[in-house]
């Protein structure tokens, strides 16, 4: 009889998914290559007895009844610490030990390498925190309305349920004592949730940012109107509670869409921004001002990269996903010349700020796609010995490939945060005569799904291809 739902197994988590959920296989006739069954919260070395709750034609969910045998995996991780993990989008592996949880990323990099790059290289030893708990420097907290308060927390897997939790351990322990305060406030000023399905209320979202080595704080409330109730009150508890603070922003979102921050805002205390420090380098950040939410792991990451960048001075580095320039500006004391490319406007101005801020002379900055300002450079004699590349999640399009091969830098350093698009574009940059020579993953995002990693290719010409 083939499985069934509600059926009871035994099964034995031989794998895991990116998502924190285990894989084991079941088969009637007791061999190896049975059907997937994805169980969530379970590592590898457990066995279950596992309830199946869906089969579909070429794998089954389930979840767990009872364990028969406990993975050693699970170590520090036996007991979860977070009352809506598994609930909340957010974190997939605090049920085990952070060191099987590096061994895990570790080995989806070089699995993807393998299968879907087709490529005989490991990943060097996996870069992991020091902190695996509180090393977020920004949450955006999500607001909803409840039977009797407003709900604040993060949404559901795939959802737009909010979890109520304040004090998530991925954050700071000030972000949770802010967020009761505002929720102190919301209460006592009469303050209403945004209700998405009928599109009314006033409060979206909880944005805060700190900065880790001033240790100032911005406070942001994403709101559908700049008509606060009693921002007074607020301010003057936020003042008194919260030490560091150094700006409170309203942001006006009216639209009706997934975007948290909208166009517009304005102060209601302090200054608009807060001023960081990394890599040696001072950054001033606004609401929307992109930075990375790990600033320990980055600037990890940003040492890696320009040790792959092997920078001497005379070299030409162009950043084709500049953002706000942090890369390119950690680089520009080894190089000659930097240039950014960036298609978002805002990000290039902040960049450009940055620069000048930093007294940093040998750094431009281009608002445009790539193909345009490799169009632009060439026009203009520039050909970079170091090109860097910092993708969203999808990775490289073709065209986008195509151009770099095209500039032929000695060097490309690739900073992914996708280890399946990034196998597939390496794969590609293969054909193109770019040999893969260093990968290594960096765990900027503890406790999650996610993985960087840090790649070195070198043009080797026809042998390449």
């Amino acid at each position: 009889m083939p499985l069934q739902k509600n059926q009871i197994i035994q099964l034995e988590i031989t794998g895991v998914t990116a998502e924190g959920s285990g894989v084991g296989r079941f088969s009637l006739d007791g061999g190896e290559r049975g059907l997937a069954v994805f169980v969530p919260f379970t590592a590898i070395g457990d066995i279950i007895n596992c309830h199946i709750v869906k089969v579909n034609a070429t794998h089954a969910y389930g979840r767990v009844e009872s364990f028969l045998e406990k993975s050693t995996h699970r170590g520090e991780g036996e007991s979860p610490d977070c009352s809506v993990f598994g609930r909340c989008g957010g974190c997939s592996w605090r049920h085990i030990g952070y060191e099987s949880e590096l061994g895990y990323k570790w080995q989806r990099v070089a699995d993807a390498l393998k299968r879907i790059g087709g490529l005989d290289i490991q990943p060097l030893p996996i870069i992991g925190s020091d902190h695996p708990d509180g090393y977020r420097n920004k949450a955006q907290y999500s607001v909803a309305p409840g039977p009797h308060r407003l709900m604040i927390g993060f949404y559901a897997p795939r959802s737009h349920r909010v979890m109520e939790q304040h004090h998530c351990l991925l954050q700071p322990p000030a972000f949770g004592e802010i967020v009761d305060i505002i929720a102190y406030w919301a209460k006592k000023s009469g303050v209403t949730a945004y209700d998405e399905t009928k599109d009314t209320g006033l409060l979206r979202h909880i944005y805060i940012r700190r900065a880790e080595s001033t240790g100032e704080i911005m406070v942001g409330l994403v709101c559908t109107s700049g008509k606060i109730p009693k921002p007074d009150m607020l301010v003057d508890v936020l003042i008194a509670k919260v030490e560091g603070l150094a700006s409170v922003m309203v942001n006006i979102n009216r639209e009706k869409s997934n975007v948290i921050l909208g166009g517009n805002e304005f102060m209601l205390w302090g200054k608009d921004y807060i001023t960081d420090e990394l890599c040696g380098l001072r950054f001033r950040l606004s609401m929307r001002s992109f930075y990375q939410v790990n600033p320990k792991q980055a600037e990890r990451l940003y040492r890696l990269a320009g040790q792959a960048a092997g920078l001497t001075g005379n070299e030409t580095v162009i950043d084709l996903y500049c953002g706000t320039g942090t890369i390119g500006l950690a680089m520009a004391a080894k190089a000659a010349k930097v240039i950014g490319v960036e298609i978002a406007e805002p990000a290039v101005e902040d960049a450009r700020r940055n620069a000048e801020d930093n007294g940093i002379k040998n750094a431009r900055f281009i608002c445009a796609d790539a193909a345009q300002a490799a169009a632009q450079l060439q026009s203009e004699g520039v050909r970079p010995d170091v090109v860097v590349l910092d993708p969203p999640r999808k990775g490289c399009d073709g065209a986008l490939i195509d151009t770099v091969v095209k500039m032929l830098p000695d060097r490309i350093v690739y900073v992914s945060c996708d280890p399946a698009t990034l196998a597939r574009d390496l794969k590609r940059f293969d054909q193109s005569g770019y040999r893969t020579e260093q990968v290594t993953p960096v765990d900027m995002f503890p406790r999650t799904g996610h993985v960087e990693s840090i790649i070195l290719m070198t043009y080797c010409g026809s042998e390449g291809k």
